[in-house]
């Protein structure tokens, strides 16, 4: 890319990603009013010099993944629990471009902790459709996904998290599934343990029986910040059952 301000370029290396997080994914995700155009507008340059660039971390793909689920922006179903908005970006590691068209998938437990497909593991029991709470949908353009949830539970010896999966050149089928494909990313997304807190103190989620383990303690979470999954929490009313919007930018290896 040249750079038309006159100084040289920034360089960024092959193990580098833009981290978009919080109000940063947003000025990326959210075009301003048009105004006059001015040198820093018209380059994009700036905004990629800016950024701090690593690589989101592998982690354990764990052992309630399930082959073949729905594309779908809300995965929620009927389950009960604060709303929970996901804005995931997916770039590039080593051009921090945003990858179109990517599959962004995600399946995480409910507010007793259960899974669907596997209910009954955390303690719990109720109705298990073998869907409730995983799907995923394509990203646009702008390499963004975003999906809609419920703030997760928790079960015995993890911390509150949802599990990620990135995928490219997958096929769509009638049934509203995907096959097919490159896996391109296996990853966990995590929440502040403050916040998490909250939540937990609300009746839904107060009803699990199970020890909490903090982010702390979590053996998995490895205290690396945005990079290890962490995501930018920002609240969508003034008390915790109002729920959170989540967002995070997911660097792949392409």
């Amino acid at each position: 890319m040249t750079d038309t301000s006159g100084t040289t370029p920034t360089v960024i290396g092959r193990r580098t990603v833009l981290i978009a997080t919080g109000a940063t994914a947003v000025s990326l995700a959210v075009a301003a009013a048009p105004e006059a155009p001015t040198a820093e507008a018209a380059d994009p340059a700036p905004v990629a010099a800016a950024a701090v660039c690593t690589l989101t971390k592998e982690m354990t793909e764990g052992p309630y993944y399930l082959d073949g689920q729905l594309v779908r922006a809300d995965i929620s179903e009927d389950k009960t629990g604060i709303p929970l908005q996901l804005t995931l970006t997916v770039v590039d590691d080593s051009t921090c471009a945003p990858l179109n068209s990517a599959l962004v998938e995600i399946w995480h437990c409910d507010a007793l902790g259960e899974y669907s497909g596997f209910v009954g593991n955390n303690g719990h029991d109720e109705p298990d459709n073998g869907t409730f709470l995983r799907g995923g949908v394509l990203t646009g353009s702008d390499g963004v996904a975003r999906i809609t949830s419920v703030y997760p539970g928790w079960y015995r010896g993890r911390c509150v998290h949802i599990h990620v999966k990135v995928h490219t050149d997958v096929t769509l089928t009638d049934d509203g599934s995907f096959t097919g494909g490159q896996e391109l990313h296996t990853g966990q997304l995590f929440f502040d343990e403050t916040i998490t807190t909250r939540v937990a103190a609300l009746a839904v989620y107060a009803a699990n029986t199970v020890p909490r383990t903090t982010l702390a303690q979590d053996s998995i979470y490895d205290d690396g910040g945005a990079a290890s999954g962490l995501l930018t929490l920002t609240a969508l009313g003034s008390s915790p059952s109002a729920g959170y919007a989540g967002a995070l930018t997911l660097g792949v290896e392409s």
